[in-house]
């Protein structure tokens, strides 16, 4: 009798709950519904942002790893005096909004506090876009291998930028990992404080650590990215090395060549023309060069720096101009391979390091797309997110580019249809970081002779100019 009880009060407690359960049960089902149509739309929109990438490349790239920098437009710069713990006084400046937020850092910093005052805006102190402080590739690979060693030691992160701040001598650089600290103690990640500062860091650097943030490998990152920018601190040096030489001896070549028929020539044109001796062409030459070298220099001076500042103004800002530029010096037969090896070398190793940190392809296109100032390149880059957001393979938008060598190509191809793309991407660079290194070799090897002939023909020619009218002139002598 009580197990009949029992049941029908279940049975009764069922019905009045059926409801209940119902409409849990349709809330969990449209919850379900909306996280498809949400995860659908996040899809969609990474696909039309991908198209609107390859038709608009002057847009901004791939929404997926965003660029939010800190406006800066509403923080004020402080000029700060402090004194640390043995006693120095140290005079800098902040970026903050107000003087409650420098003084609430300072102080965490450890400093006594001597006085901080709103910097007053003039000429002097007023932003120019390319004096700014940047770190350059050797300074930013040795702060990363730092960064590492520290964090690898146990020591947190807040800490060595600490150490870092504390060891830069320039205030200008001190003022970089300043910032940084500021914006940890504020509770901001490593990539956010990064990107605070994104016209100091890279682009490449900021998304990477990012990726490593969501993994939790900070350290081999950083090792990473600081082997990347010694590779190409090494390029650079490699480039200044073969050019500075050779670039001397042409100046200084000019110079001489200046000096003479500006200064010398003019001094034995007088004597020849008091002697009424005929000129030889080839002292003809010179002194038609001297005369208008005399007679213009300063415009010619003035010429110079004119076309220098308009071709670097033009390069700069002018997309089509730019372009054309790195075409032409891109095809020129010895310049051409030293800029295509290069370009390779550095496209293949960003791209390698991106996939090697589990960065979607169509992400490392619109990173890769930020950092390269090749727009050969960056059209290559288009038309593979054109041909990825269709469905097509990377291999497609590659495939016959004059640019792109067939080696580096077949590589491409066999990563992607291996499924070992990032090591075949790394091997590439390993293998065109060789060719970059030998062709610069090369050209320096050949530069530095032909400058030496140059600087002894023009000489030559000078000297010749004048010593054969000189003979002349003494045999005509000779002969009264």
């Amino acid at each position: 009798m009580m197990n009949i009880f029992i049941s029908i009060y279940h049975g009764i407690q069922k019905i009045f709950t059926a409801p209940a359960r119902l409409f849990k049960k349709k809330d969990k089902n449209d919850k379900k519904v909306d996280k498809n149509k949400k995860k659908t739309s996040t899809e969609e929109n990474l696909m039309t942002e991908a198209l609107k990438n390859a038709s608009s490349f002057e847009g901004e790239t791939s929404k997926v790893l965003e660029d939010n920098p800190e406006d800066k437009s509403n923080l004020v710069t402080f000029n700060y005096v402090v004194k640390n713990d043995a006693g120095q006084t140290i005079k800098s400046s902040f970026d903050a909004k107000t003087k409650n937020e420098v003084e609430a850092f300072l102080t965490g910093e450890g400093y006594t506090i001597v006085s901080i005052e709103a910097q007053k805006k003039n000429f002097l102190n007023t932003d120019i876009p390319f004096l700014n402080t940047k770190l350059s590739s050797g300074e930013l690979s040795f702060a990363l291998t730092q960064l590492s060693t520290y964090i690898k030691a146990g020591i947190p992160l807040i800490d060595s930028v600490r150490i870092l701040a504390k060891q830069t001598v320039k205030p200008a650089k001190k003022k970089i990992y300043e910032r940084i600290i500021y914006d940890l103690v504020a509770g901001e990640d490593f990539s956010k404080a990064l990107e605070n500062q994104s016209d100091v860091f890279p682009r490449l650097l900021i998304n990477m650590v990012k990726a490593s943030e969501m993994t939790g490998d900070l350290p081999s990152t950083l090792d990473e990215m600081s082997e990347y920018y010694t590779t190409i601190e090494d390029t650079k040096k490699q480039m200044i090395s073969a050019l500075t030489y050779p670039t001397i001896v042409l100046i200084m070549s000019i110079l001489v060549i200046a000096f003479v028929l500006i200064w010398v020539v003019p001094s034995f044109i007088d004597m020849f023309q008091d002697a009424e001796a005929g000129l030889p062409l080839i002292t003809q030459i010179t002194v038609a060069a001297s005369n208008f070298l005399s007679q213009n220099y300063i415009w010619i001076i003035l010429a110079i720096i004119v076309i220098v500042v308009s071709f670097i103004v033009a390069y700069k800002n002018v997309k089509s101009f730019r372009r054309g530029v790195q075409v032409f010096l891109m095809k020129t037969p010895v310049i051409g391979k030293i800029m295509i090896y290069n370009e390779v070398t550095m496209f293949t190793k960003t791209f390698a390091q991106l996939l090697s940190h589990s960065v979607h392809i169509t992400d490392s296109m619109a990173i890769l797309s930020k950092i390269s100032n090749n727009e050969v390149y960056k059209d290559i880059i288009a038309n593979t997110m054109n041909t990825l957001s269709k469905g097509g393979k990377i291999s497609e938008s590659f495939k016959g580019q004059w640019a792109f060598p067939v080696v580096a190509y077949e590589m491409l191809v066999t990563g992607e249809s291996t499924g070992q793309l990032a090591t075949m991407m790394e091997k590439v660079s390993i293998h065109y970081a060789n060719l970059h290194k030998n062709a610069v070799t090369q050209v320096k090897s050949l530069i530095e002779p032909i400058t030496i002939c140059f600087l002894a023909v023009s000489v030559g020619f000078i000297l010749l100019s004048i010593i054969i009218p000189m003979f002349d002139l003494y045999g005509a002598v000779g002969d009264m």
